[in-house]
């Protein structure tokens, strides 16, 4: 503690500069600059064509300056606050499906012989060589009327006196399609943690007298909640802001947060009401991660 104090030479001064400068510009320029620009703008007006009334205006009738009103309209109706709900069960449906998902997965690689980890890490990041909207197309095909397995489906749901269902353009879509896009972000952490456990703890919960069962349970398990939080985490956020599935597999009542906010910037224009939604999505994520760095907290404390 006593060198806090001192003086750093230059050349260790510019190489922490050097160092520690990129990464700093980075998060500047493409993280706090356009937060700030989000905050700005949902406190103005909307124009008059689109986009952002300017802060002055030569019209006395003309809407300019600062307002609270995006804030307002959003609090004032509650088909908002049920967007944001429906979004956040989308996303927790779709983390507790990968978790269970890529759990045993995890586990399995983790458990095999080391030759064969590096070939089955490859197998699981192999679709990331595919183009994003390509996959979500091919789930099209697969979820189609004309698919195999609708008509497979819908012949047994006939015999069984039900009616036809449509598989796409349905909320089933939407989770299958997200589950597939982000199983591997789940599967990774997971990896990562369980690969680092040691063997000799799990012989030990044997010796004492623990079945297969309660050493899942009280040993590897509590271990990898690292990877499960860091897993959640990687699925969770970005579903709940993702706008593409939801736009081109959901139906007409398949709105999520994400879609809000892609209307409001690119088909009514109201940048101010885009900008508000934005800003209680980032709020809404950091209170959520908050809550998990809490809740892991407590558990790892416990354990």
């Amino acid at each position: 503690m006593a060198d806090a104090g001192k003086k750093l030479p230059p050349a260790e001064r510019l190489t922490r500069y050097l160092v520690s400068g990129p990464p700093f510009l980075f998060l500047l320029l493409l993280f706090a600059a356009p937060s700030a620009i989000m905050v700005i703008a949902s406190f103005r007006y909307p124009g008059e064509f689109g986009g952002l009334a300017p802060l002055a205006s030569a019209d006395p009738n003309a809407l300019h300056g600062i307002t609270l009103e995006t804030y307002q309209f959003f609090f004032s109706d509650f088909i908002y606050t049920e967007i944001f709900v429906k979004s956040i069960l989308m996303a927790l449906a779709t983390t507790l499906i990968c978790l269970v998902m890529a759990y045993p997965l995890a586990l399995l690689i983790a458990r095999s012989a080391k030759q064969r980890r590096d070939l089955l890490v490859l197998l699981v990041i192999l679709p990331f060589a595919s183009n994003f909207l390509i996959r979500i197309y091919a789930w099209m095909i697969v979820l189609g009327p004309q698919s195999a397995l609708s008509r497979l489906l819908n012949g047994m749901l006939s015999l069984l006196g039900h009616a036809p269902v449509q598989l796409l353009f349905s909320p089933f879509a939407v989770l299958v399609a997200l589950v597939y896009v982000h199983l591997p972000f789940m599967v990774l952490p997971l990896y990562t943690n369980l690969e680092k456990h040691d063997p000799a703890l799990l012989d030990a919960a044997q010796d004492l007298g623990a079945n297969a069962w309660h050493r899942f349970w009280r040993v590897t398990f509590p271990l990898s909640l690292p990877g499960v939080f860091s897993g959640a985490a990687l699925v969770f956020i970005p579903v709940l802001g993702m706008f593409a599935i939801p736009e081109l597999l959901g139906g007409t009542g398949d709105m999520l947060i994400g879609n809000l906010i892609k209307e409001q910037f690119l088909a009514t224009r109201d940048w101010p009401f885009g900008s508000t939604l934005s800003i209680m999505l980032t709020i809404a994520v950091l209170l959520i991660a908050w809550l998990i760095a809490k809740l892991g907290a407590i558990r790892g404390h416990y354990v």
